[in-house]
């Protein structure tokens, strides 16, 4: 089979490599010794689609010029990250550590010059949003799938990975597949992690969305991070509009429209996941566990767990 006549790796990419003083082979550029450890991958299937793996850690942060950005294209950024094993600082970390996606449109994601940080860990992938659109009749998807489509409003979306993702995630990381078919492979695999989450996203109810802005997105995150740190403390909300600096009003539409949940409902589903944890790896009681995170009726705690897990807690924990 011949090679592709077209680029196959990202200039920016190629950039990098220069920095670095290294030599691309298969898609695939080593991290040297001196400047820290890991690899980076990037592969340029055509002219709609493109995807970079990156999985290492730089003694310092490096910032590189982008030649491949162009601020009048219509790009939708998906950004896989906390999808590979734990190591180092993440171990350590008390926020809980939760494999998502980040999908944003051009107008959010767009950069003439990259931050390469010290320890990204995250499988990027890009697609032109008139390419994805012509797929689909926008007219019967719903709003959120038409914003992000029509690509014409700065929109940042969070969506958390599920099992099925992570499947393909670790195919796209572990599969051997013979050169002659590894940039079909890694296309196909790439279109279906994106065909999935676009059917996640239509499952969304938001009737309108909102342009946001850099400051509004740092806002939800910092309450974000402050509910996850916090899960034996049910969310006040004068608590975090007051951290947020935002009424209460936007910061729950903002909120919800970011991550797909109200505030409430977002913190008891984590709740309830770490529940399943403390009950699954540190092999804690069910009352211990109810009363770690807040629970003074454990009645209460295992409705709220079995309607979320499918099981009651003592059940679960039978299982391990």
């Amino acid at each position: 089979m011949k090679q592709p006549a077209y680029q196959t790796e990202p200039n920016v990419f190629k950039k990098l490599a220069g920095i670095l003083g290294v030599e691309i082979k298969d898609g695939r550029l080593e991290i040297p010794a001196q400047f820290g450890r890991g690899f980076c991958a990037g592969y340029v299937f055509n002219d709609h689609i493109r995807m970079l793996i990156l999985d290492y850690q730089l003694n310092e942060e490096l910032l590189v010029n982008n030649p491949d950005v162009d601020e009048t294209a219509k790009v939708i950024l998906f950004k896989f990250q906390n999808i590979f094993p734990k190591t180092g600082e993440a171990l350590n970390s008390q926020s809980p550590i939760i494999p998502s996606v980040l999908i944003a449109t051009s107008r959010m994601n767009t950069d003439a010059v990259i931050s390469l940080q010290s320890n990204p860990s995250s499988i990027n992938i890009e697609v032109d949003a008139n390419y994805l659109a012509g797929l689909f009749d926008l007219s019967k998807k719903s709003p959120v799938l038409q914003g992000l489509l029509q690509n014409t409003q700065p929109l940042l979306f969070e969506q958390i990975i599920y099992p099925s993702l992570q499947k393909i995630v670790d195919e796209i990381m572990t599969e051997t597949i013979d050169p002659a078919f590894k940039l079909f492979f890694l296309r196909v695999k790439a279109e279906e992690l994106i065909c999935r989450l676009l059917i996640e996203l239509e499952k969304r109810d938001e009737k309108h969305l909102y342009a946001l802005n850099p400051r509004d997105v740092t806002a939800v995150y910092k309450v974000k991070e402050r509910i996850l740190l916090h899960l034996e403390t049910s969310p006040a909300m004068k608590e975090l509009t007051g951290f947020a600096g935002m009424s209460s009003s936007k910061l729950k539409r903002v909120f919800k429209q970011v991550f797909g949940d109200s505030i409430f409902n977002y913190y008891q589903q984590f709740r309830i996941r770490e529940a399943a944890r403390l009950l699954r790896e540190e092999r804690l009681s069910v009352s211990e566990a109810g009363y770690r995170l807040g629970f003074t009726n454990l009645s209460h705690f295992s409705r709220i767990f079995n309607k979320q897990i499918g099981m009651k807690p003592k059940q679960y924990s039978r299982q391990y």
